[in-house]
């Protein structure tokens, strides 16, 4: 059983009584131990697997506990446990409820923010202040839908002064936006939650106990879906000093008013830590108790033997920095997957990296670019999704906007008009348009919300009538869109023919191979390789082309070998979407933000560039939530760290002429010699 390896403070609150539970689990002391104890506990007591709901902050995080499970109690009935993130439960229920939705990844219907912003215009209102761009208006947004349930208006009032005479125009594109979204059944990840909050206020779901692990992440929006579904036992697992998530709208507050908003709780508090020798761990704490204690804790190091005390590495300049590094890894007997760099900032792996490579290391970047995230993937993934949703407008536009002379305006209303030939389906509008329907409708105009759109005028067919193409396809409605090239035109008939052989395949592995085998994802990787391959000058390095085709075509084959786990295609898109995130590429050195090096644990660490204003980040800390979240983030890059840890610092960024003063964590740390330099640092905190 579970149980019987756990220590007396995981036992105890593994064995906590059903109701409202808060754990307080820091760096390294056994918290996926005690959650998947609590399972063993649960199922002991005669609960239900399928009556167990237990959130991760990953899918990978869920599948980890639930393997456990199965080591005791069988796979057959740890797989009957709902498990996985506030948004993968959200998705598999919502489908479970027979509700039509088309999930998009976060940042993916930007594009279609954008097209609604972009017939808004400013300039007639009075107003010494700009307006947000589209993109900085999208983002604020998506923060609102975490952070708060107070009206957008309101929310926007406290935060930003001035932008008082645009809030109606940004009503409008906002409302526009969630009516588009609704049309064609469009959710992000912000949408599942809600909708899932809304249904569990119709009907109770059928959990005894929700268990939710990284508490201390939870946001707003998370906690509001968590009230909403209000069971009968929670278990919350957290750290409130590795909060460190205020950019997204994680609101430490949550787990800081456990004990208010829950008069009957029972807080444990897990002490022993597994990971980290004495010195790592007395000096994390030497800087995290410089924060406010919501919680006593002392931590008690249950490791024994050699220990190495913490090294501080001071160059004088940023490229000296991570070439030393490198220099030091490279002698390290510690193996390569074992091996960390952290940092605060994305920019800083670059030096890091080109320098490893220089020596010879292999390294891996985590946090930063997925394989989903790359272009080539994404054209694939779309076109596929069109032949599981046709509605999937954000789709169809994607892989438009690489035709030449189509760009995300006329690809909407190509799809529009597709889709109002085909009576709501965009494929039967390829394959059997009415011929009888005008597919180019007009536009509103409204001067007070910046509409300022005027009518399409349809243009000729006859002006395409050189390419030589068959008779059905030239008198198809969609090519008298006036803003059609003779390039354009070529890239539909290429989708058309594609589309119109899709059809007759079901699985996902040759729908795959087809689409990567298609003129229209040949036209579309043929631009990608162009791209990357074009210097500075202007000119096409072939060598840098044929080496970027190479990395598309691989990329390609993985996407084969990956669609072959799955039975439908539909399936396979949704696995895709929800966790591609959590893949990630390559081996040896890991080099991680420190967000994404949260759960993660390394024999040897380096934490660089601990300079103040790249770390702490000041800038990032006045946004998100002062000196506070940024020690929070040290506190987590350091307790990383098994063995040996090392914090680095370089005085002098030569490319950009910047002198630098040293992190303050380093003097809370004890590593440097409280100063002058340290007064004005804290100073800085304090005013910030």
């Amino acid at each position: 059983m579970p149980l019987s390896r756990l220590n007396s403070e995981q036992l105890q609150a593994a064995k906590a009584p059903f109701g409202r539970n808060l754990v307080i689990a820091s760096a390294g002391t056994g918290k996926t131990s005690t959650i998947v104890g609590r399972i063993g506990y649960l199922l002991g007591q005669g609960v239900k697997p399928e009556e167990i709901l237990l959130l991760t902050f990953t899918n990978k995080a869920a599948a980890e506990m639930v393997e456990r499970v199965a080591v005791f109690f069988g796979r057959e009935m740890a797989l009957r446990i709902e498990a996985g993130t506030f948004h993968a439960v959200s998705y598999r229920w919502l489908k479970k409820m027979e509700k039509s939705i088309i999930l998009k990844q976060p940042g993916e219907l930007k594009t279609l923010f954008r097209s609604i912003y972009d017939k808004r215009q400013f300039h007639h209102i009075g107003s010494d202040s700009q307006p947000f761009s589209a993109n900085f208006l999208h983002d604020l947004y998506s923060l609102y839908q975490n952070a708060t349930t107070e009206s957008f208006s309101e929310w926007l009032a406290g935060r930003h002064e001035g932008q008082e005479p645009f809030v109606d125009i940004y009503l409008d594109i906002i409302g526009e936006f969630e009516a588009t979204k609704r049309e064609y059944g469009f959710v992000n990840f912000n949408d599942l939650l809600i909708l899932m909050r809304d249904e569990s206020k119709k009907s109770a779901l059928p959990f005894r106990e929700v268990l939710v692990d990284e508490y201390q992440d939870t946001n707003a929006l998370q906690g509001s879906w968590i009230d909403a579904m209000d069971p009968p036992s929670l278990f919350c697992v957290g750290d409130y000093d590795q909060s460190i998530y205020a950019f997204n709208g994680a609101n430490i507050h949550i787990i800081g008013s456990f004990t208010k908003k829950y008069s009957d709780a029972h807080v444990f508090t897990l002490s022993k830590n597994y990971r980290s020798t004495a010195p790592i761990l007395s000096l994390a704490n030497r800087v995290i108790e410089y924060n406010d204690r919501i919680y006593p804790k002392q931590l008690e190091v249950v490791r024994k033997g050699m220990e190495q005390q913490p090294k501080l590495l001071i160059f004088d300049n940023l490229m000296q920095q991570y070439e030393m590094i490198a220099r030091t890894i490279r002698k390290s007997t510690t193996p390569h997957p074992e091996i960390a760099v952290i940092f605060r900032n994305n920019a800083t792996a670059d030096g890091i990296e080109a320098m490893l490579r220089e020596q010879g290391i292999p390294c891996r970047r985590k946090g930063g670019r997925s394989f989903f995230d790359a272009k080539e993937v994404k054209a694939a993934l779309d076109i596929a999704t069109l032949m599981v949703n046709p509605k999937d407008m954000m789709a169809f536009i994607h892989i438009f906007e690489y035709a030449k002379g189509i760009g995300s305006a006329t690809a909407k209303e190509l799809f529009e008009g597709l889709v109002a030939l085909g009576h709501g389906n965009m494929l039967e509008g390829i394959l059997h348009p009415d011929m009888q329907i005008n597919p180019f409708k007009v536009r509103a105009v409204n001067y007070q919300l910046g509409l300022f759109d005027h009518p399409t005028h349809v243009g000729s067919v006859s002006r395409f009538s050189h390419l030589g193409f068959d008779d059905a396809f030239m008198a198809h409605p969609i090519l008298k869109h006036p803003a059609l090239n003779t390039d354009g035109v070529r890239f539909i008939h290429d989708f058309f023919r594609l589309v119109a052989s899709l059809r007759l395949k079901k699985q996902p592995v040759p729908i795959i191979r087809e689409i990567l085998a298609s003129r229209t994802y040949g036209f579309i990787i043929e631009q990608l390789a162009m791209k990357r391959a074009t210097l500075k000058n202007g000119e096409i390095d072939e060598s840098r082309k044929s080496d970027a085709m190479e990395r598309i075509r691989r990329k390609g084959v993985l996407l084969v070998q990956l669609a072959g786990a799955y039975n439908t295609l539909e399936r396979f898109i949704n696995a895709m979407v929800l966790g591609g995130g959590e893949m990630s590429e390559g081996e040896g050195v890991n080099l991680l933000t420190v967000h994404a090096s949260k759960g993660l644990e390394f024999d040897e660490v380096y934490v660089i560039d601990l300079m103040d204003g790249r770390f702490p980040n000041r800038k990032l800390a006045s946004q998100a939530g002062l000196i506070e979240e940024e020690r929070r983030l040290f506190y987590v890059a350091v307790t990383r760290a098994r063995n040996r840890l090392y914090l680095s610092y370089a005085g002098y960024d030569r490319f950009k002429d910047i002198t630098f003063l040293p992190s303050q964590f380093l003097y809370e740390a004890d590593l440097l010699k409280k100063d002058q330099t340290y007064e004005k640092l804290k100073s800085l905190s304090e005013t910030a």
